[in-house]
């Protein structure tokens, strides 16, 4: 089913005996929605406002809506607490933002349990290749170079998947109802020290000449963040830290890809540069 199709999700309420809900669907890649920016609204704000109207129609205990650190913007040194304002700087950010907008109506207006989340990039196993991580280790396990948006000095945080559920069975369990809730790293490295990692992992070299010859520039998305550094303190007071360090995660990652990157359907397609061209052209489209 689809989160936009109301019928079947007030019928799904009905039928399924619902108590709790996780709001994980939604369109996610970024380099994407400069392309398809009405698609990720409809989705996203739409399809979330269909989902929450339907929860709060059933009574459920909780509500917790995934988000995206990318709804405050970049910052070069800033960190953002929970209470730092919303400036999202893309289509998909700005689709997460309004929809938290509509999800924190619900505990304004009927106290409905609501719960909001910003997590930092995440990765690990069974990750479409569309994002970074899989992306550059595909590539690369397919003797193919990394492409690396502009300059490739935008840095980002990264939270193996094990972690992230931890961190959300914890907001299952001491959440409280109307808060938001930062689930961040510290560990933070730039797509290029990304890249120079994977292709020293994957292909065994710390030459930086070699290095260099496994990476391709091209050209940048219409916006790109510098960097998005969260405080997470208010996690940290409910028990939770993130546990799985770098090396180990991102073994375990390079060796699921290994066996596993053909299982998807149009995967190679993944692996392509966003289209280069006028980004918001189709929005005029029939």
């Amino acid at each position: 089913g689809d989160i936009c199709e109301p019928d079947f999700i007030k019928q799904l309420f009905k039928t399924e005996k619902i108590d709790i809900v996780l709001h994980f669907a939604a369109q996610t890649h970024v380099d994407l929605s400069f392309w398809h920016a009405l698609e990720f609204t409809y989705v996203n704000v739409y399809g979330t406002n269909v989902l929450v109207a339907a929860a709060h129609e059933a009574n459920v205990e909780k509500f917790v809506y995934v988000s995206t650190d990318e709804v405050y913007g970049g910052s070069a040194d800033e960190e953002f607490d929970e209470s730092s304002p919303k400036r999202p700087t893309n289509p998909y950010a700005s689709s997460k933002a309004a929809a938290e907008c509509f999800v924190q109506s619900y505990w304004e207006r009927y106290q409905f349990p609501v719960v909001i989340t910003r997590s930092s990039n995440v990765y690990g196993p069974h990750q479409y290749p569309e994002k970074v991580i899989p992306k550059f280790i595909s590539l690369l396990q397919q003797n193919r170079k990394c492409c690396i948006h502009g300059s490739g000095l935008q840095r980002r945080n990264f939270l193996y998947a094990t972690d992230v559920v931890e961190a959300f069975l914890t907001v299952l369990k001491e959440g409280k109802p109307g808060e938001i809730y930062n689930i961040g790293t510290n560990f933070e490295m730039s797509i290029v020290q990304l890249a120079k990692e994977l292709i020293h992992l994957i292909k065994k070299t710390s030459s930086e000449s070699e290095m260099e010859h496994w990476m391709d520039y091209v050209k940048d998305r219409p916006t790109n963040d510098l960097r998005y550094p969260m405080n997470s303190e208010k996690m940290h007071n409910l028990g939770w830290r993130p546990k799985v360090p770098w090396k180990e995660g991102i073994k375990k990652t390079i060796e699921w890809y290994k066996e596993n990157f053909h299982n998807w359907k149009n995967s190679e397609k993944a692996l392509e540069p966003f289209p280069v061209g006028n980004p918001f052209s189709q929005l005029g489209d029939p």
